[in-house]
């Protein structure tokens, strides 16, 4: 049986009927009066007027507020009134008394009110119902402004506004999840207590309430927590902690308020929270009761009050732990804190095979490109296997190759190739020996890595050039003396250019830079200086984000550390330098062959030198 259906609302009981109401009235107000918007009154000028009243022609004269407005009846019987500037003019009241009209007097009528409103229905729109439509539409469109991501609008202020999954919708999985094993088994046990939870309260153990993900952008925070909903097969609401944060004191707290009831509804369930620091930054930085500190007072107060043997996780991300509250990461709020750190070699040649297995491919060397992309996150990796496909597309292959990889690793690094640039031979000749002179240092050297590419083809990054340098395994430490060889290799290029050419360019400027903070990092961070020890010189902020730190001495101290970076540095350069002068018949012809072919591998530049020091 079918239900009635309620009648529908007559149109003009709506604002659309209200609308074009407004808008039918004027069509027809516009069809009555042909001078719609616009004064009865023409403008003319005095010269013009005063013919006009020779010529018999003016009906009717007033004087008003400096204007003089004058009638001239059409031959429709209708009358048209000018207006133009008084003059002093004293002829003109006899001029008006002597002259001929076409009135019935035959006189010309002075002083006589002359139309000069426009039509009423104009006014009543332009005074009434203009001004009344002007504030609705700003108060229709101001409120979804500010309510934007409020889901719902002015009657919905304090929704949280988050993003709702059901079981069925998260299709993440941990195998989906490359190159975080232990982060994988950490999280793996919350789940295992979402579907076997009398497993651990039959001992009396509970869920732990929430968890912190901790790492730098890009190494799988969000994709690991959808993976977790994914395997324990519960909703998912995920949400930005900056979505709690409004222009409306109490809102952001009301938002709190309401995640929290919709998650007790469809318990079990896990809360997503990303970027949590933008709430729960530390008070002790914030001045007074604002509408953040509220935000994280009431988040604090759910986190205490739900009940954990629902089935209520609290997953959330940040990057910056240094900077939250410490009541938030006490236990019984977030118990667990899951670092995510960059990914291993063993782990990046996971993460290639995730994102390969979407792309069509050939047999990839992944130990090559896996070492060729040390300290690269699994969003990084996802960027250059997309930009190695871009480049096979682009070459016309059918399938991606390992050069491709190895090419859009270097894309990603250094940029794109500018094939256009016009070097001249002179320049291409110091840029040449600079580049070995990296090379030749780095292969003199113990305890360096082994050359993996030398190139002179300019880049969009802005480099000239450049020495790859891939370790043969993954490294976890790095000795004095290899820091000492490193810098020593990154002041080999400005070392080849003084003996070589004879010269120095600005072409050392990003190596002087690298070496630099390589010193002071060698003394402030890592105690590898005899006259300081192992003493903290300085202090690291920001470490999952752009790792600044800042010194913690004296300004003599600081002076100090200053000149024993100088030193360091001056002994590295003053090691390369030795070694190209021992070595410049290699370096020629390696920069003759580099110079060639713009382009040469490590094997290919060891076996140049290998054959010129014989």
């Amino acid at each position: 049986m079918n239900k009635k259906q309620p009648p529908k609302n007559p149109q003009w009981f709506n604002l659309n009927g209200i609308f074009l109401g407004l808008l039918m009235l004027l069509l027809i107000n516009s069809l009555l009066y042909p001078n719609f918007a616009k004064p009865v009154v023409k403008d003319s000028d005095y010269g013009t007027f005063v013919s006009e009243i020779n010529q018999g022609k003016v009906s009717k004269v007033n004087f008003k507020d400096g204007y003089i407005y004058y009638a001239i009846p059409q031959k429709d019987g209708k009358e048209v009134t000018y207006k133009t500037t008084e003059v002093d003019d004293p002829a003109l009241v006899g001029r008006l008394l002597k002259a001929k009209s076409t009135s019935k007097s035959g006189r010309i009528v002075i002083s006589k009110e002359l139309p000069e409103k426009n039509s009423p229905i104009v006014d009543f729109f332009i005074w009434w119902i203009l001004p009344g439509l002007i504030f609705y539409w700003i108060w229709r469109v101001g409120a979804q402004k500010m309510m934007k991501g409020s889901a719902g609008g002015f009657l919905q202020l304090g929704k949280s506004g988050a993003k709702v999954y059901a079981e069925s919708d998260v299709k993440t999985r941990f195998a989906d999840v490359a190159g975080q094993d232990e982060a994988k088994a950490t999280l793996k046990e919350l789940v295992d207590f979402l579907h076997n939870p009398q497993k651990y309260t039959a001992l009396g153990a509970r869920l732990p309430k929430g968890a912190l993900l901790v790492g730098p952008p890009g190494t799988g925070k969000t994709l690991i927590a959808r993976a977790v909903a994914g395997e324990a097969h519960v909703p998912f609401f995920s949400i930005s902690g900056s979505e709690f944060v409004q222009m409306f004191v109490g809102m952001g707290a009301a938002k709190v308020r309401d995640l929290f009831r919709q998650a007790a509804q469809k318990a079990p369930c896990i809360i997503f929270i990303d970027e949590i620091d933008a709430i729960g930054q530390s008070r002790d930085r914030a001045i007074g009761n604002d509408e953040r500190e509220q935000t994280l007072n009431q988040l604090l107060t759910e986190m205490d009050g739900f009940d954990a043997t629902k089935g209520v996780v609290i997953l959330a991300a940040t990057n910056r732990p240094e900077s939250l509250d410490k009541a938030l990461l006490r236990p019984g709020r977030f118990d667990r804190r899951v670092i995510m750190e960059l990914p291993d070699l063993e782990g990046r040649k996971a993460i290639f095979r995730v994102h390969l297995k979407d792309v069509k491919h050939g047999d990839i060397d992944l130990d090559v490109v896996g070492r060729a992309t040390a300290g690269s996150s699994g969003a990084d990796i996802a960027n250059i296997v997309n930009e190695a496909a871009l480049r096979a597309v682009r070459l016309g292959k059918a399938e991606v190759e390992t050069e491709d990889i190895e090419e859009s690793v270097e894309t990603v690094i250094a940029g794109e190739q500018k094939k256009g640039a016009v070097i001249s031979q002179e320049e291409k000749r110091i840029i040449s020996y600079h580049e070995i002179g990296h090379a030749m240092v780095a292969a003199i050297q113990s305890h360096s890595a082994p050359i993996q590419k030398i190139t002179i083809v300019p880049r969009t990054s802005g480099a000239l050039g450049y020495t790859m340098q891939v370790d043969a395994g993954e490294r976890h430490l790095m000795s004095k003396e290899e820091m000492l060889n490193r810098i020593a290799t990154l002041t080999g290029g400005r070392a080849a250019e003084e003996v070589m050419c004879h010269t120095c360019t600005t072409g050392a400027s990003n190596d002087i830079e690298k070496a630099t903070q390589l010193a002071r990092a060698m003394i402030t961070t890592y105690g590898m200086s005899d006259r300081f020890g192992m003493v903290q010189l300085e202090e690291q902020r920001n470490k999952y984000l752009d790792g600044r730190s800042t010194l913690t001495c004296s300004g003599e101290t600081a002076k100090a550390i200053d000149d024993e970076v100088c030193a360091i540095v001056k002994q590295a350069h003053a090691k390369a330098v030795s070694i190209i002068t021992a070595h410049q018949n290699e370096m020629n012809a390696a920069a003759d062959i580099l110079l060639k072919k713009e382009t040469i591998t490590g094997d290919e530049f060891m076996k140049v030198i290998s054959k010129a020091s014989n």
